[in-house]
């Protein structure tokens, strides 16, 4: 095996070696590209024109093609918003110099930009479409994909699950579509549509990409864009484009950074001294005597500073007509929250070779990654927030590992029943870890046929295949699990010792034509393209028993492995029609089948249709020296869902019962056959969404940026309904019930503020207003009913404390009004008889707040100075409310006097409120749902670019990152940043110092 990875490192060695010997016999262009102000441009391409040999510029605007044959060539230099310039160079055996001084572009913006199945210049767009390149890309210690473009485009919240290394996001697009299905965006990776199905053992699916590779982002919101992918496009789609090679000499890129995480806020709660003085004030002589002498502080002992790296290495370039780029990375992440890490080794190869003469373009993208991970005992973050702050952190003897616990005589574990367990033992005592690979690869093959140049064909064959495994081992010490099982002779076990493992492989199959011509009788274009796809979803699970450390079986499965499996079939089409470079109509149309559903509604066609009006190009605007693009957006489509529905829930089947609910006959016991509930009726959940748009440009494109309106109504919502007894084999079925709307306006503006020959200033803003409301949920009208709970909460038994509820937002608090004293602070247990029936009960919850931010802002700015860079992210959200659980479940007296004769710590609200809390309605309250809104600082960097180095044979460049840089909020919790609306001990996000080194030869 060492000696098979030695060959392909000493064959790839080998290649770079010829390359650049091929290169030292040929002559070279090097040159600067500065823009009307002789100011550099980075990122400009200069492209030998009928080849795809090209340079790109530095932070200097300096550019270098090596290894150009002697020969005439015309040389184009390209920038976004800036007119291409064409140049015609003679090129010998030495070195040529060719300068570039490009003029702003008066036009719109011709920047291709990646759609479904295609590519389009940015100005002939008819959809609501917003692409983020890798120059815009948020920066520092990124370690999921999603986390790039973070408050960067209007309409889209992306929101970390927590602090957790590897955590991914919440990604919502336009609000959410759906109540029980699926609301994430369908990702598109080079041509590979990913499920959305967890892996486990990884903490995000996207964690397994590596952001290094990440070239831009493309964002289809609105369903004209979006609807060429049917059945998965219902919540939007992110299209990812990795980056590629370009044919010239080897360049070699090594980028490093070391951060440096900490705990940016405690959950306030009591000290051992606050504790004392609160029981001795409010408890008995009982309560008193269980009071010990120490003060640890939990948050202290569980928290740490964590030390991370994360390396990577590219290598880009080409041989002839076949650009290549090669990269591996290391990433090495500590949690804050103690004995938890991840470790990523990843790998990415793109080949595109040119062939025929450039009528034969292949693509072929393989990315791969492996993952180690412990996942901290998250259990012991709630857990330091209500031990008891006067107990020592060790015990003093060997009893549960050492720890010091609640004890009861009484017990057989010697433990007391309900108490917490030792925030530091939790962690300490699990052993949690994964080992996770996954493989993304596809090969795209495009050949333009020789007797018909306009005609396409483009086949793509792509997979994702992953393996997540990983064991639980928590040591027969341990208080968590101690005693936790009596075998059939009463001797009790203790610890555990289980393994899970769970295989996945989609794979893809597309197939499509694509015909384009430029009808210059009748002064038009067409663009059409017809194709063919198929999507195979198969995972494996492996079942393994329960184990106790000594290995006794706890339960054993019915089965050795589940093997889910779900197919979508596909056919679909799109035309794109411009008339005088003016009038653009797009429509395309696609017909999806799943196998989720029923041969009856198996099938479902997705239809849309756009209208584009430049309206800069008319005859009264087009000599505007003010205004540079002005052009009128209008669309309508229709798109579908099945992401996050059972795969087999249309057809009826019977399920073995588990080994616990077993039908005793004598002595015997039996396993039962269960018929399971079904909706042979159900069907795709349907969203159809008008958008209008505007996009502009002022002077010269200084100031770009768009406008957008929208409307969606998504009807037949897949949810839980209650059916009448006898009608099936359950009291409740999912299936389509449910109809609901979201409407809102974003807006996006990019500025140039200033533009010189030493001085930058680029800013860019958005912001989306999105209304979201229920307006069906039951198949009759029933004045009567309460919606759907949903938002379940700690405290007490099955409290919920959101609705979905006709005429309100997804998601409605659903909540007691509290009555509070004159001296501001809320009456215990009173509460508003809101129907003025004398008793307060559960007819007195009202609707409330919501937990969705009706407007979402980002704001990005970037100084350049010189060789100094300076650039700050940050976001906002407004409107949103959060259920303070961390409050409601600590924060009272009989929390803290706990009435089975044992102390908790609490929340300092305690001190504040006064809430004994020793009724059933407390935790339902309206006085711990907050508002959270907040305006945040994600990132703030300072970089220094050195230029050349080491006699120009490289360039070096450095940068210092703060992100979670500060919060502005009123609200009381850690972070008011909360999935869902409700904070119950979440995994901080911490604040994050990095310092990072690129290296470029």
């Amino acid at each position: 095996m060492r000696n098979n990875y030695l060959k392909k490192f000493m064959f790839l060695f080998a290649v770079l070696l010829l390359s650049q010997a091929i290169y030292a016999q040929s002559g070279s262009i090097s040159g600067k590209v500065v823009d009307e102000n002789n100011a550099p441009l980075p990122g400009a391409t200069v492209l030998i024109s009928g080849t795809t040999i090209a340079g790109a510029a530095d932070a200097n605007g300096n550019y270098k093609i090596a290894g150009v044959k002697a020969g005439s060539y015309t040389l184009t230099a390209s920038f976004i918003g800036y007119t291409s310039q064409p140049k015609t160079v003679t090129v010998g055996a030495g070195a040529l110099t060719v300068n570039f001084n490009m003029q702003p572009s008066s036009k719109s913006l011709n920047e291709i930009v990646v759609i479904g199945y295609g590519t389009v210049k940015k100005k002939d767009l008819t959809g609501s479409i917003t692409t983020v390149s890798s120059k815009d890309f948020q920066t520092g210690n990124i370690t999921s994909p999603e986390q790039l473009i973070a408050g960067k485009v209007a309409g889209v919240s992306i929101t970390s699950n927590g602090g957790a290394p590897g955590a991914g996001s919440t990604i919502r697009i336009r609000g959410g579509a759906s109540l029980s299905a699926s609301n994430d965006p369908l990702i598109v990776v080079d041509g590979v549509q990913l499920s959305n199905d967890a892996i486990p053992g990884s903490p995000s699916p996207l964690t397994l990409i590596n952001p290094n590779d990440i070239e831009t982002f493309t964002v289809l919101k609105d369903a004209s864009a979006t609807a060429i992918y049917g059945s998965r496009a219902s919540n939007g789609v992110i299209i990812i484009t990795t980056k590629k090679g370009v044919v010239g000499k080897p360049v070699i890129n090594l980028n490093t950074q070391v951060s440096v995480s900490t705990l940016a806020r405690e959950a306030q709660v009591l000290t051992g001294d606050q504790l004392r003085a609160y029981v001795k004030a409010n408890g008995n002589a009982a309560f008193q005597a269980l009071l010990g002498n120490a003060n640890t502080d939990w948050q202290k002992e569980i928290y740490q500073t964590a030390v991370s790296n994360d390396n990577n290495l590219n290598v880009s370039g080409g041989l002839k007509n076949m650009p290549y780029r090669v990269s591996v990375g290391y990433l090495d992440q500590k949690g804050i929250l103690r004995t938890g890490y991840l470790n990523r080794a990843s790998a990415a190869i793109n080949l595109s070779p040119r062939l025929l003469d450039n009528h034969l373009k292949i693509d072929i993208n393989l990315k791969g990654s492996q993952s180690k991970a412990r996942f901290a005992n998250q259990d012991a973050i709630g857990a330091a927030v209500s031990f008891d702050p006067t107990k020592p952190v060790l015990s003093g003897n060997n009893n549960y590992g050492g720890y010091y616990e609640y004890l009861d005589a009484g017990s057989a574990s010697g433990l007391r029943q309900l108490a917490p367990r030792n925030p530091v033992g939790l962690l300490e005592q699990k052993f949690d870890k994964s080992d996770v690979l996954r493989s993304i690869g596809n090969a795209q093959v495009d050949y333009k046929f020789h007797f018909l140049p306009d005609l396409h064909a483009n086949v793509n064959f792509g997979y994702d295949a992953s393996q997540g495994k990983g064991t639980i081992v928590i040591p027969e010490t341990a208080a968590s699990s101690y005693y936790r099982f009596k075998d059939a002779n009463n001797v009790l076990h203790s610890g555990v010792n289980n393994q899970y493992r769970t295989d996945i492989l989609n794979t893809t199959f597309e197939a499509y034509l694509n015909y384009a011509k430029d009808l210059k009788s009748i002064n038009s274009r067409i663009d059409a393209v017809a194709g063919y796809a198929y999507y195979d979803y198969a995972t494996k699970n492996y079942n393994y028993p329960d184990l106790t450390t000594d290995g006794t079986v706890v339960s054993q499965p019915n089965f050795p492995f589940d093997k889910p499996q779900h197919r979508l079939l596909s056919y679909y089409a799109r035309l794109n029609y411009t008339f005088d470079d003016k009038y653009l109509l797009t429509g395309t149309i696609r017909r999806d089948g799943s196998s989720r559903f029923s041969p009856t509604n198996r099938y479902a066609v997705f239809p849309s249709g756009a209208f584009a009006w430049k309206i800069k190009e008319e005859s009264f605007l087009k000599d505007s020296k003010v205004l540079s693009d002005l052009k009128l957006r209008v669309g309508y489509g229709v798109t579908g869902q099945q992401d996050a529905i059972d795969n087999y829930a249309y057809t009826s089947y019977y399920a073995l019962s588990s080994q616990t609910a077993s039908y005793q006959l004598g002595n015997n016991f039996y396993q039962l056959y269960r018929p399971s509930a079904y909706d042979p009726n159900r069907k795709w959940e349907q969203s159809a969404t008008t958008n209008v748009g505007f996009d502009y440009g002022f002077l010269n494109n200084r100031i770009t940026g768009s406008i957008d309106a929208y409307y969606k109504t998504t009807k037949d919502l897949i949810a839980p309904v209650n059916v009448s007894a006898g009608a099936g084999f359950s009291n409740i079925i999912v299936t389509n019930v449910g109809s609901m709307t979201n409407k809102g306006i974003e807006a996006a503006i990019n500025a140039q503020i200033v533009r010189s020959s030493t001085v930058t200033w680029d800013v860019a803003l958005n912001a989306t207003y999105n209304v979201n409301k229920v307006t069906k949920l039951t198949f009759v009208n029933d004045p009567n009913s309460t919606g759907l709970a949903t938002g379940g909460i700690s405290g007490g038994t099955g409290n919920n404390v959101e609705r979905f509820y006709v005429g309100q937002p997804r998601g409605v608090f659903y909540v007691y009004q509290q009555v509070y004293g004159s001296d501001g602070k809320p009456l215990d247990n009173v509460y508003v008889d809101r129907n003025n029936d004398g008793v307060i009960n559960d007819k007195d919850l009202y609707l409330y707040k919501q937990p969705d931010p009706k407007y979402i802002l980002g704001f990005s700015s970037n100084v350049r100075y010189k060789k100094f860079n300076l650039a700050v992210v940050m976001r906002a959200n407004l409107g949103n409310y959060a259920y303070n659980n961390v409050f409601s479940n600590t924060g009272t007296r009989n929390n803290i006097l706990n009435p089975l004769q044992f102390l908790n710590n609490g929340s300092t609200n305690v001190l504040e409120s006064g809430i004994i809390g020793a009724n059933d309605k407390n935790v339902l309250s309206d006085y711990y749902v907050q508002n959270a809104s907040f305006l945040k600082m994600d990132n703030a960097s300072l970089g220094y670019n050195f230029g050349n180095i080491f006699s120009s044979k490289a360039q070096l460049s450095i940068s210092g990152n703060v992100q979670n840089v500060f919060v502005i909020t009123k609200y009381k919790g850690v972070d008011p940043e909360v999935n869902g609306g409700i904070d119950n001990n979440i995994y901080p996000r911490p604040r994050t110092y990095v310092l990072g080194l690129n290296l470029k030869f």
